[in-house]
């Protein structure tokens, strides 16, 4: 069965940007992607086509991460986006200059941004939920679940691009699959996924500085499909008392072109009002987020693909400029790059949870693929597979993929 190519993803109303190479362009720099057309932007500024954007430095192009671009004040990186558009629309792929375009399949895609850091919150009511009545046997939540997005620090070094595999990781866990009293050490036996939506930050804010949630939008670059790769035996014994560490920290893959607000702002829509007071700095009285419909799928080498969940990120109780407003609450800063996520996206659907602890029960009902074999957690050589689109596919924006294949542990 050929790979999609998710070139339907990409019409003219997306122009996402990442980073690329290929051999005729060996370094590695700041590309969009018009269907199965990537053009090189430094190619595009070189014949002139940004000459009219104050302010901008052809030269944040040839980076090999989109973080010098990023920076730029919201109104370059908008007027960049849409010189591009006017482009296409006038001209289509001939309006830009020879050699600046390349076909998807000639080009090898990097991570687009260099994280400082990386936030991973847990802001879907559902999941928490179900979480916790798994694993705690209690469905009780956090004691600051409506007060604020509870998160963690993740570990930004181990962000790897779609297409990268995941080593099953080693680590510390109940004996028993974890039915037993002793801990022991080795591969984890319980690896799972966790679909969730990342935001990329653009301007930074500076430490002890602050922002509200009501003005947190000017500080988002775009988003990205993540995997948060999770072994849940060895998570399980980290939780008392610091939460997640090694159970996480192995491999988090995120996809390769990052969608810009402005192609999500067609796909807003308002949520239901919080159910309790909150603190000034994180009230958001429109309370809006994004109708992006997310897909996890298995494959094997044995079976067509199995859909094991899709999730909307409307269902999230909070949303992401609150998550931008929480982090910087205590002073700390923000800084181009970094990364925050939302978390496992579910909802209360059986069909409609983010991860294999949810889906299966923790192991007590497993998924059955397409050729009829049975799935508790992952796999060696099993690869998940997420999409993501808001709208509808025919007039929607998506992100293309975000791939990984598990390999096991050396």
């Amino acid at each position: 069965m050929p790979a999609p190519d998710f070139s339907e993803h990409f019409s003219v109303r997306n122009i996402p940007f990442g980073i690329a190479s290929s051999e005729i362009h060996n370094q590695a720099q700041v590309v969009t992607r018009i269907g199965n057309a990537v053009a090189f932007l430094f190619d595009l500024a070189v014949s002139g086509l940004f000459a009219e954007i104050t302010g901008l430095d052809s030269s944040a192009f040839q980076r090999p991460s989109l973080n010098d671009f990023a920076s730029y004040p919201k109104r370059i990186r908008v007027a960049v986006r849409e010189t591009i558009q006017k482009s296409f629309e006038a001209k289509g792929l001939s309006g830009f200059p020879d050699g600046s375009i390349e076909d998807i399949s000639a080009i090898t895609l990097h991570l687009p941004v260099q994280p400082g850091d990386f936030i991973d919150y847990s802001c879907s009511l559902e999941h928490v939920r179900n979480a916790g009545r798994i694993v705690a046997k209690s469905d009780r939540l956090p004691p600051g679940f409506f007060n604020f997005p509870i998160g963690y620090h993740g570990r930004a070094s181990s962000i790897y691009v779609s297409g990268t595999d995941i080593e099953r990781p080693r680590g510390h866990y109940y004996s028993g699959n974890g039915t037993g009293k002793d801990l022991v050490y080795g591969p984890s036996q319980a690896l799972d996924y966790e679909v969730e939506l990342a935001m990329i930050v653009g301007s930074p804010v500076e430490a002890g500085v602050g922002v509200a949630a009501v003005d947190a939008g000017k500080h988002i670059f775009g988003f990205v499909i993540m995997n948060d790769w999770s072994a849940r035996d060895i998570q399980s014994v980290e939780m008392p008392p610091l939460g997640p560490f090694n159970g996480k920290s192995f491999g988090t893959s995120i996809s390769p072109w990052v969608v810009t607000q402005e192609a999500l702002e067609p796909f807003m829509v308002k949520l239901k009002p919080k159910s309790l007071p909150t603190a000034e700095y994180i009230a958001d009285p429109d309370n809006w987020s994004y109708s992006i419909q997310m897909q996890v799928e298995l494959l094997t080498d044995s079976a067509s693909p199995t859909i094991i969940g899709t999730s909307n990120v409307s269902s999230l109780y909070w949303n992401v400029r609150q998550m931008i407003a929480h982090a910087v609450s205590s002073g700390s800063p923000l800084r181009t790059g970094d990364i925050l996520a939302t978390g496992t996206v579910s909802e209360p659907g059986r069909g409609q949870r983010g991860c294999l602890l949810e889906t299966t029960e923790g192991g007590l009902e497993p998924v059955i693929l397409t050729d009829g074999t049975r799935r508790k957690y992952l796999e060696d050589l099993d690869i998940v597979r997420m999409t993501a689109i808001a709208g509808e596919l025919s007039s929607g924006v998506g992100f293309g993929a975000c791939l990984g294949r598990v390999l096991p542990s050396r």
